[in-house]
């Protein structure tokens, strides 16, 4: 599998490491009454057939945080941002 980093061009997937789902928001709040939501965080995954969102470093390379797009069972990829511009997108209106 083929990776088009943003920064080093196409690279094999070896030079990356895979660090879950970049679609979950973590909790704001630090208060102990938020607990439950931090559990949830922290534990709390899905393992879903298609599309999926999850952040890859590329660790062997120019050590970038990236957002890989991919089908969990084709491994596809449809889409290679930085987390900077994931990021961005999610907050912009």
């Amino acid at each position: 599998m083929l990776i088009k980093c943003p920064h080093c061009g196409t690279r094999p997937v070896e030079e990356f490491t895979f660090n879950g789902d970049a679609s979950i928001r973590r909790p704001t709040s630090n208060d102990p009454k938020s607990m439950d939501q931090w559990f949830d965080y922290v534990y709390l995954r899905e393992n879903p057939k298609g599309r999926f969102d999850e952040y890859a470093h590329h660790s062997s390379g120019c050590r970038a945080w990236l957002v890989v797009t991919r089908d969990t069972q084709t491994h596809e990829i449809f889409n290679v941002v930085t987390a900077r511009d994931y990021a961005k997108k999610r907050v912009a209106p």
